[in-house]
């Protein structure tokens, strides 16, 4: 099995990436992290108090000495507000790592293509190592690959959903056309839907809400953990071909009588 793979210029081991939001406690995020064996976690710039007291802030639950820090543009609207939103969180979290975010629509969030081609545009040429959330669209992810963002992040449903792998199809497409690392952002709900998108050929999934949603976040990364290392060891295996008649596992020949 490949343990590892590459964004950018750093290598990591484990495939799965967490968010910080909507978890019941800082202490509980703490847990989940450390159950998932993640070592990169999305935080949310605009929502950070970065002046709050020792101890107050979910930074200082984050041990960044085993785990990256991958800011967000999460609540950006426009190209102009991601692009200042990346901005300041290189000048606060000291990276030039940024998961982008554009939203066109407050319901469904999802991204604004345009606003997204364009604010990863401008954060590429200003030096950023840019990740950005873009639909399914295998168009889309192929012109942020040749404009040089490090990685694409197809939705697989809308954010928060639970909903699952929804169009493997054109994840399909995106992976097969792609030269960088393609992880699943937004959608997934339980263990089976990270195993699936796994045993696509993702590279890694990004999820926040599967988790620290669940009844029990710390045992649910345990379960995530397993199973995006279950879903990539069944896609290096290679699965058998599916058949729509029975191929018997004892095969015929040189049974007396045949």
């Amino acid at each position: 099995m490949n343990n590892t793979y590459r964004i950018a210029d750093k290598t990591f081991s484990s495939r799965l990436i967490l968010g910080t939001g909507k978890y019941p406690s800082h202490e509980i995020m703490r847990g989940a992290h450390l159950a998932s064996g993640t070592e990169m976690v999305t935080v949310a710039i605009r929502r950070i108090d970065l002046n709050a007291p020792k101890g107050e802030s979910l930074l200082d639950y984050i041990d960044r000495g085993k785990i990256a820090l991958l800011p967000n543009t999460a609540a950006c609207f426009t190209a102009d507000e991601a692009i200042q939103t990346a901005r300041l969180a290189r000048q606060a979290l000291e990276t030039n790592w940024i998961k982008l975010e554009v939203i066109g629509d407050e319901k469904t969030l999802f991204p604004d293509v345009a606003a997204t081609l364009e604010a990863a545009k401008t954060l590429v040429k200003e030096g950023f190592v840019v990740l950005p959330y873009i639909l399914d669209d295998p168009v889309a992810c192929k012109k942020l690959e040749e404009m040089g963002c490090a990685a694409v992040m197809p939705l697989a449903a809308p954010i928060g959903s639970g909903l699952g792998i929804r169009n493997p199809f054109n994840l399909r497409i995106i992976l097969e056309q792609a030269k960088i690392p393609v992880i699943v952002d937004a959608g997934v709900g339980c263990a089976s839907d990270a195993a699936i998108a796994m045993e696509l050929g993702c590279n890694a999934l990004l999820m926040n809400t599967a988790i620290a949603g669940a009844r029990d976040p710390v045992k649910m990364a345990q379960a995530m953990k397993s199973a995006v290392i279950a879903g990539r060891l069944c896609f290096e295996a290679g699965r058998i071909e599916k058949k729509l008649y029975a191929n018997a596992s004892s095969p015929l020949e040189g049974v007396l009588g045949k």
